[in-house]
C-alpha cells in the first residue's frame, strides 16, 4: 500500500498542473510542485493551514471572493459531487492569475466523503509571457522592475497598430491605468512596498490580458494598454475586468493586508491620431476617473464605471 501512495505522489508531484489536497475541515494535507511554481507558495508554508488563510482566495471575473459563501471545495465536500471552474487564484506575489479549476472529492473504504481534491492549471499563456520578455530583454524594452514593457516598447506597438488600422481596418485602443494614492503608499510604507505594489498590478496586467495586446510601463506608477477592440465597449469591458481584479488582490505588509486601486482612461485610436493625441486624450480620461471618486473606468463616450 506504502509503496502505491509512493508512487501516486510522486506522479501528482511531475504533473504540470497544480493539485492539492484538503481534509474535512478544508485543512491543506497535500500541495504539489506546480502548485508551488504557479502560486509562488512553497508546501512547507501551507501544509496544515486552511487555502482561505490568505493562500489562494479564488475570485471571480466580477471579483467576489470565494473562499467562504461560494467555496467549489466546500461544496463538494458536502455533495461529493465533481465541479469546474473558471477562477482568478491569489499569487504569493500578490497578482491574480487566470486559472482552469476542476474539483473532486476524496472517499474512504466506504465510500464516505472525507476531503476533496483540486486541479488547476494556469491560463495566462506563461510560455508566450517567457518568450515576450526574453525577446524585450534582448531589445532593452523592458521596465527592469514590472517586467512589462518600456515607453519605447509602447511607442514602437502604436507604430505597428496604426499602420494596421490605416492598411487593414483594424482597430484598437489606449487603456491608460495609474495607481491610486501611490505617494501615500511610497510615503507610509516605503519604496521597498511601493515597489512590490507596481509589481503586483504589473502581474495582474500581464496574466490577464490577450496575447495580442500589450501593456507597458510609461512611467512612474502609470501604464499604458494597447489593446485591439472593435468598439470603445469592448475596451472598456476589459479595462473594468482588469479594474476589478486589481481591487482583489492584496500585499501582506506585516499582518496588514495592502490593497490599492486603479484609475483608468479608455479611448479608441482615431485616424489621424498621434501617439501623443491619443495618450493625453486617455491620460485625461483617467484624470476624469480621478476627479469622480477613482477606482473606476472613464471612456470619451462618457463612461464612467466604478
Amino acid at each position: 500500500m506504502k509503496e502505491i501512495e509512493g508512487y501516486y505522489k510522486e506522479l501528482l508531484d511531475n504533473l504540470y498542473d497544480g493539485v492539492y489536497c484538503v481534509d474535512s475541515g478544508r485543512r491543506i494535507i497535500y500541495w504539489n510542485k506546480a502548485a508551488e511554481q504557479i502560486t509562488g507558495f512553497q508546501s512547507s508554508e501551507v501544509l496544515g493551514k486552511h487555502c482561505h488563510q490568505n493562500i489562494l482566495r479564488h475570485v471571480d471575473e466580477v471579483g467576489t471572493e470565494l473562499c467562504e459563501g461560494s467555496c467549489s471545495l466546500a461544496k463538494t465536500i458536502a455533495d461529493g459531487l465533481l465541479r469546474d471552474a473558471e477562477v482568478y487564484l491569489h499569487h504569493r506575489d500578490g497578482h491574480r492569475v487566470p486559472v482552469s479549476v476542476r474539483v473532486t472529492p476524496i472517499r474512504d473504504d466506504r465510500g464516505r466523503v472525507i476531503g476533496a481534491a483540486e486541479l488547476f492549471s494556469d491560463n495566462s499563456s506563461k510560455a508566450a509571457m517567457l518568450a515576450r520578455l526574453n525577446e524585450l530583454e534582448q531589445l532593452s524594452l523592458l521596465d527592469p522592475l514590472t517586467k512589462l514593457g518600456n515607453r519605447r516598447f509602447i511607442e514602437m506597438n502604436f507604430r505597428s497598430r496604426w499602420d494596421e488600422m490605416n492598411r487593414y481596418g483594424f482597430s484598437f485602443g489606449v487603456i491608460f491605468l495609474d495607481i491610486d494614492h501611490f505617494k501615500n503608499i511610497n510615503d507610509r510604507y516605503g519604496h521597498d512596498v511601493g515597489d512590490n505594489v507596481l509589481k503586483m498590478v504589473a502581474g495582474t496586467l500581464a496574466s490577464n490580458s490577450r496575447p495580442f495586446d500589450v501593456f507597458g510601463r510609461w512611467g512612474g506608477e502609470e501604464f499604458v494598454g494597447i489593446l485591439r477592440s472593435p468598439d470603445i465597449k469592448g475596451l472598456c469591458a476589459i479595462a473594468e475586468r482588469l479594474r476589478t481584479l486589481v481591487r482583489t488582490y492584496f500585499l501582506m505588509y506585516a499582518a496588514d493586508r495592502l490593497r490599492v486601486t486603479v484609475s483608468l482612461g479608455a479611448t479608441m485610436a482615431r485616424k489621424g491620431d498621434t501617439l501623443e493625441e491619443l495618450l493625453r486624450r486617455a491620460d485625461q480620461l483617467m484624470f476624469q476617473s480621478k476627479s469622480a471618486g477613482r477606482d473606476r473606468v472613464s471612456s470619451d463616450e462618457s463612461d464612467v464605471s466604478g
